[in-house]
């Protein structure tokens, strides 16, 4: 069981309505709109600031209670997802563009939660 802090309910819903616009999109959409594509980087820009957040807090001695290097190797693989999506996205214009983009919310989703049951591991809500 893993305790659920603001960062992670925020990542939840950042990927959740970048998942549902991708999938609408995809649905309606035979090409990508600025809402999916925007919704996409916001999940990145909410990536950088996790990232910031988890090493002050680091920084200041709270300590990972899983292991530092898999948080970390989750966390750089998260925060590549979204660009590669949204560079696929902006160059193909297709439909299946917007499944991409969908993917990348739901990957970004699983990452995080991830991250947060390593950071907490084998403490108990």
């Amino acid at each position: 069981m893993i305790i659920v802090d603001g960062f992670f309910i925020a990542g939840a819903i950042i990927c959740a309505v970048a998942a549902l616009l991708g999938l609408i999109a995809t649905i309606i959409r035979t090409y990508p709109d600025d809402f999916a594509l925007i919704a996409t980087g916001l999940s990145w820009v909410y990536l950088l600031v996790y990232g910031i957040a988890a090493g002050v807090r680091q920084a200041g001695g709270e300590v990972v209670t899983g292991e530092v290097w898999e948080f970390w190797g989750y966390f750089i693989t998260a925060l590549i997802i979204p660009p590669i999506a949204f560079f696929w996205a902006i160059s193909d214009k297709s439909r299946w563009a917007n499944a991409v983009l969908t993917a990348s919310a739901l990957i970004v989703f699983v990452m995080i939660f991830r991250m947060e049951q390593i950071w907490d591991a084998g403490v108990m809500a």
